[in-house]
C-alpha cells in the first residue's frame, strides 16, 4: 500500500481553504453574470412590449372600424355569417385532429 506520509493534514486543510475560496469566487462572478442577463431580458422584452402598445394604440381606429364594418355585414347577412362561423370550426377542428 502506498505510503501517504508526504502529504500532512496542514497541507490538506490548506488546499481545501483555497478551493473553497475560489468556489466562492466563481459563485460570485456566475452570480454577478446572472443578474445580468437577466435585466438585459428583461429590459429588451420590456422595450418589445412598449413598442407593441404603442402599434396597437394606433391600430386601434382602424380595427375598431372594420370591425364596425363586420358587425353590419352580419346583421345584413346573418345565414352568409352562420356559414363563415361554421368553415372557421371546421378549420380549427381539423387542425386540433391532425396533431393526433
Amino acid at each position: 500500500m502506498a505510503s501517504f506520509s508526504t502529504l500532512s493534514d496542514i497541507d490538506l486543510d490548506k488546499q481545501v481553504a483555497a478551493l473553497s475560496k475560489e468556489l466562492a469566487a466563481l459563485k460570485k462572478a456566475v452570480s454577478r453574470r446572472g443578474g445580468a442577463v437577466y435585466e438585459d431580458g428583461r429590459d429588451a422584452a420590456l422595450d418589445t412590449y412598449s413598442d407593441l402598445a404603442g402599434r396597437l394604440r394606433e391600430a386601434m381606429p382602424a380595427i375598431r372600424k372594420q370591425g364596425r364594418v363586420i358587425e353590419r355585414s352580419a346583421r345584413d347577412h346573418p345565414a352568409v355569417a352562420a356559414a363563415v362561423g361554421l368553415v372557421v370550426v371546421g378549420l380549427v377542428a381539423s387542425l386540433l385532429f391532425s396533431r393526433r
